[in-house]
């Protein structure tokens, strides 16, 4: 069966700073319509920036649509400053972390939530991370605290829903993985 949706129309209804929100009508394989609410988005960039004692860089932060503080690995979205995912992840590194690396290198791409979102994440691990001489200024509505953790202690934040993203707990288990085969 051929699973692909044709589509008819495209309105859009919202068009933010962050996201565009689409309403597309489109045609069912079965020939049927329907309409997808669709959530545009430019993409992202995380780091899992591993300190050579082994700790990774989180960064705590309220999260409005959760109501509650998170811990989190430093991301951010692709913007005009960046011509690619990849230098996102150096400049969010830099101003959400105060790190810089010797190397980036690319662990995955991922998207969010594939059944409403075309955010695409690319999660890179920062090797040989050191402080910045001259650190990025955070956006002005960023509030953040830099946190070290084990990974014991990233498991055990997992466990109490403090780290509860998926891009966190996807890096999490790229640093169990890692671990294991060391």
């Amino acid at each position: 069966m051929k699973f692909a949706e044709k589509r008819l129309s495209n309105q859009r209804l919202y068009h933010g700073a962050i996201i565009d929100l689409d309403l597309e009508t489109v045609a069912l394989p079965n020939g049927k319509k329907a309409q997808r609410e669709i959530i545009r988005h430019p993409g992202a960039a995380a780091i899992m920036a591993l300190t050579a004692d082994q700790r990774m860089v989180f960064v705590e932060q309220w999260r409005e649509p959760l109501q509650q503080v998170t811990l989190e690995v430093p991301a951010g979205k692709i913007d005009t400053r960046d011509a690619n995912a990849e230098a996102a992840a150096w400049r969010e590194l830099n101003e959400e972390a105060g790190y810089t690396a010797t190397e980036l290198t690319l662990q995955a791409s991922f998207y969010s939530s594939p059944g409403f979102a075309d955010e695409r994440l690319s999660l890179y691990l920062a090797t040989d991370i050191q402080p910045v001489t001259q650190r990025l200024a955070l956006d002005d509505d960023e509030f953040l605290q830099l946190h070290l953790l084990t990974l014991a202690q990233a498991e055990a934040q997992i466990t109490a829903g403090v780290i509860c993203d998926a891009k966190t707990i996807i890096a999490v288990q790229f640093w169990q993985a890692m671990t294991r085969k060391a």
